[in-house]
């Protein structure tokens, strides 16, 4: 199944006294890529969220951000720590004593000072059970959009694949012509130039020059490559690797098209080919 490499996805819950936000986004990358951006209080889930990701994309650069507020539920309170807060305020009556006019200062200007407030304890299970359900939520609507957009590429390299195919078939048509045109060309130069030619040493020469010139070859890997194209659009596994590798065989073989023409339709379509092929290679960049 293609499968683009660009995709985002959001999605969020609530886990106990946490609204947990997940993002996962998805670009093209030669190799499997994946970065999680956590929070201190989720970091302890970074293994297992990466072996998670890692085995649901094969191919891309992954980006995974999870971010939280915390949702206090009626009945639960603020922690404040005694430890920290004593200290705070022993440091403070030190402080003042040096002061000339010392300043009031309010519950929430202590609050403000970090340590002193904790958020209340959340289990690590209950933690790890929703984050994971979370993550593989998002993760599954990510896979839709990258299948979805894998859809529209595989139309596109289909249509290019179909249009290609029509020009190798209108060179085939071409390449007896132009073999002819060659024939007539030399023959006509060496009567001009010769007064009584050997036409049996010619016609030798003319023959192997043929071969040469002939482009049968070509157009026939290029069928072979293009039928190898359209077979693996429909495979189910990632096949955007196998995909790049017959774009540069496509791209060799229609280069070796226009060098060896001498003929000018023939060069032609051999510029229509290379256009086409690279259009499907900038769509090929983009598959899982």
């Amino acid at each position: 199944m293609i499968k683009s490499m660009t995709a985002y996805a959001c999605n969020e819950a609530e886990i106990s006294n946490l609204t947990i936000n997940c993002e996962i986004r998805s670009v093209n990358h030669r190799y499997s890529d994946v970065s999680l951006k956590l929070p201190d209080v989720l970091r302890f889930l970074e293994a297992d969220l990466r072996i998670l990701l890692g085995s649901q994309i094969k191919r891309g650069k992954i980006e995974c951000t999870l971010s939280y507020k915390n949702q206090l539920k009626h009945g639960q309170g603020f922690v404040v720590n005694h430890d920290a807060l004593a200290t705070l305020l022993e440091a403070t009556q030190q402080i003042e004593a040096q002061m000339l006019t010392p300043q009031a200062f309010s519950a929430l200007d202590v609050l403000a000072f970090a340590g002193i407030l904790q958020e209340p304890s959340t289990d690590k299970n209950e933690l790890r059970e929703g984050v994971t359900n979370l993550v593989k939520q998002t993760l599954a609507h990510l896979i839709v959009a990258r299948v979805r957009e894998g859809v529209q590429l595989k139309t596109l390299i289909e249509e290019r694949c179909t249009k290609v195919r029509e020009f190798v078939v209108i060179a085939n048509q071409r390449v007896p012509v132009a073999i002819q045109l060659i024939r007539d060309k030399l023959k006509n130069k060496i009567t001009e130039l010769i007064a009584q030619p050997d036409f049996d040493r010619l016609e030798q020469e003319l023959v192997f020059l043929a071969q040469k010139l002939d482009v049968s070859e070509e157009l026939d890997r290029l069928t072979t490559h293009i039928k190898e194209v359209v077979r693996v659009l429909h495979e189910e596994e990632p096949a955007g690797k196998r995909l790049d590798f017959l774009m540069q065989e496509l791209n060799r073989e229609a280069n070796t098209l226009g060098s060896k023409s001498v003929d000018t339709q023939i060069s032609h379509i051999a510029i229509e080919l290379k256009v086409l092929i690279e259009q499907m290679r900038e769509q090929v960049q983009n598959i899982e």
